[in-house]
């Protein structure tokens, strides 16, 4: 066997070629499937409490992983730049279906591009279409629950693509309650006029009122867009209160409580597919029923350990737990937790001075609930994290009140006696955590 270079490949290089391309990733790339092996084990014996992640089911993961991801699909179905996309076609224009039904949408009044490889390219491609370069849009300001792609920035830099290429006014909530301020942002938005009015958020633990936000983008002129990206599977399983409603457009990503693959969706107002067949069954209406109860059983035994959960409590899969009060913050509580293999994340609480430095740690509910954990479950969960913050609060007030965090981490890993609870913690988590089934492939 030759090239036309006059390169010669032997029948035992092109033999061992295809073999190759036979071989399970095990055997090809062991150095991969060893990294794989370690993060499955720290997904099954840690508990997940990461507010925007949860687990897919095998039959996503299955359908994530086929021939699909040879082909190229440029353009829409039956638009395609490229020939042999029959069946892309055929599995998009599904997906769409499905994307409509899970929500009860009416076809000749809503659309969806399922096209999205994620909620941040979703929410920039509306900006785009609705609102020209420089024009003005609000959403709810990060530091009190919003996202960074609607909009953020601080008072010296524009922080996201969206403050850099659109004007953006940040919409607050009430210092005393943490609820959104629905009066003030009414003020604010006569005087500022958006084109575009966002109703989303990343870590507000409340029902947003979408009838008072659409009636103050009517007074404006402004479209109102829905970012149900966390919410989403609660409102395909009708246990929030939705968006659609009085939204013009609405986006979304896949893998939160929807328990997808990562992609996302973009609805609109008229002039995937695998994990929406299953938001459509009574099992999935089950689940999100259960993602609500565990999370106000985490937020009431957290309040019984004494700590401070913004608004109170919880409507939905999240809370938000402002530290405070217990003289520490959440980038040292993050790390203690992380080291007792609890997964969760630092986030600001309403009055934060900075983004640095948060105050709150934010928790959920859905990939625990995946793994069949019910209330009671969850109150020994937050007994693990109240001993992890016990502990974050021994180590700080080990060290001078200036540390950073670096002197921080340094001191809980070569500390004795911090290991040592550390390491108890752990193997308290690890044996807990392993008791329930992980969703997904058996192996990988």
């Amino acid at each position: 066997m030759s090239l036309s270079n006059a390169h010669h490949i032997s029948k035992e290089e092109w033999e061992s070629h295809n073999k190759m391309l036979l071989e399970p990733l095990a055997v090809n790339d062991s150095e991969v499937f060893s990294i794989i092996k370690k993060e499955k084990h720290r997904q099954t014996y840690g508990l997940e409490l990461i507010a925007s992640e949860n687990f897919a089911s095998r039959a996503v993961l299955e359908a994530l992983g086929s021939c699909m991801n040879n082909k190229y699909s440029e353009g829409y179905p039956g638009q395609r730049y490229y020939g042999g996309t029959e069946h892309i076609d055929e599995l998009e224009r599904l997906c769409q279906k499905r994307a409509l039904e899970a929500y009860s949408l009416d076809s000749e009044k809503w659309g969806v591009n399922v096209q999205p490889y994620s909620g941040s390219p979703a929410n920039f491609a509306v900006y785009t279409a609705v609102v020209e370069p420089h024009g003005r849009i609000m959403g709810l300001d990060l530091p009190d629950g919003g996202h960074l792609t609607h909009g953020f920035m601080t008072e010296k830099k524009k922080i996201s693509a969206t403050s850099i290429f659109f004007e953006s006014m940040p919409y607050k909530v009430h210092p005393e309650t943490g609820y959104i301020d629905y009066d003030r942002l009414q003020e604010n938005a006569r005087l500022f006029h958006p084109k575009l009015i966002i109703a989303g958020t990343s870590c507000y633990s409340r029902n947003l009122d979408y009838a008072r936000l659409k009636q103050i983008a009517n007074e404006n002129g402004a479209y109102l867009m829905g970012d149900m990206a966390h919410i989403s599977g609660l409102v395909a399983a009708g246990v929030v209160p939705s968006p659609f409603e009085h939204c013009d457009i609405v986006t979304t990503t896949t893998h939160k409580t929807l328990r997808g693959c990562r992609a996302g969706l973009i609805f609109y107002r008229k002039g995937v597919a695998v994990a929406l067949k299953q938001a459509m069954t009574p099992e999935f209406k089950a689940y999100q029923l259960q993602v609500l109860a565990n999370c106000r059983a985490l937020s009431s035994a957290l309040i019984d350990h004494g700590y401070k959960i913004v608004t109170g409590g919880s409507d939905n899969h999240l809370i938000l737990l402002d530290l405070r009060s217990k003289g520490t913050d959440g980038g040292r509580a993050e790390k203690v937790l992380e080291a007792c293999a609890i997964a969760c994340n630092k986030n600001t609480c309403p009055g934060d001075k900075s983004a640095l430095r948060p105050s709150g740690l934010r928790f959920g509910s859905p990939a625990l609930t995946s793994r069949g954990l019910v209330e009671n479950d969850f109150r020994k969960v937050a007994e693990f994290i109240h001993r992890g913050i016990e502990l974050t609060v021994e180590v700080q007030k080990s060290l001078d009140p200036k540390a950073t965090l670096k002197a921080f981490v340094q001191a809980l890993s070569q500390g004795e006696k911090f290991q040592q609870r550390v390491a108890e913690i752990r193997v308290e988590v690890e044996a807990f955590a392993g008791q329930f089934p992980m969703p997904g492939l058996p192996e990988l």
